[in-house]
């Protein structure tokens, strides 16, 4: 984890496959609980090009900003002029078993797997529920995450504890 300033964020990026929706949820709900303390990213290995409707309409629904969402590669976190990262969480069982690029900034990284909302078929009812409780479980790790006394721990307790809100 790079050296931290009081006025600088950390930088954390969540990773999925398709950055269409989990990831992208991950992005927003950071960005928002952790303003000021950190700046949310997310990207995907295969990026699906844009953002699921479906995430679209959630996140607006419950008053969350979605101009600057967009479904990018991973390869724009590695890049030299890419912000340095202190944490990495990938939100899905495919991205987490996938080669990564070398990341700058040493980050911390945890994997918090959440099932796809996309994938799941049926009616609208059953879709829906699918893309809330994604958000849902995203939104408790990310409060548990954001409520950590980050400067208080060593790394290796930091990454236990990611490891530990990972499975709540």
């Amino acid at each position: 984890m790079r050296a931290q300033q009081p006025e600088q964020p950390y930088h954390v990026l969540f990773l999925c496959t398709g950055n269409s929706a989990r990831s992208i949820f991950g992005e927003a709900i950071l960005n928002r609980l952790g303003a000021g303390k950190f700046r949310a990213y997310s990207a995907g290995s295969s990026p699906a090009g844009k953002v699921n409707p479906r995430t679209i309409q959630l996140l607006e629904r419950l008053g969350y900003p979605t101009d600057d969402l967009r479904s990018k590669s991973w390869d724009e976190f590695a890049a030299p002029d890419a912000p340095a990262l202190d944490f990495i969480f990938t939100v899905c069982d495919n991205a987490a078993n996938e080669v990564c690029p070398v990341w700058p900034g040493m980050p911390i990284t945890a994997h918090w797997g959440v099932a796809d909302p996309a994938v799941v078929a049926g009616d609208d009812g059953k879709i829906e529920a699918a893309f809330r409780q994604a958000f849902t479980i995203l939104q408790r790790r990310i409060e548990l995450f954001s409520n950590l006394p980050i400067k208080s721990l060593d790394r290796l307790s930091l990454r236990n504890r990611l490891a530990e809100i990972g499975k709540t």
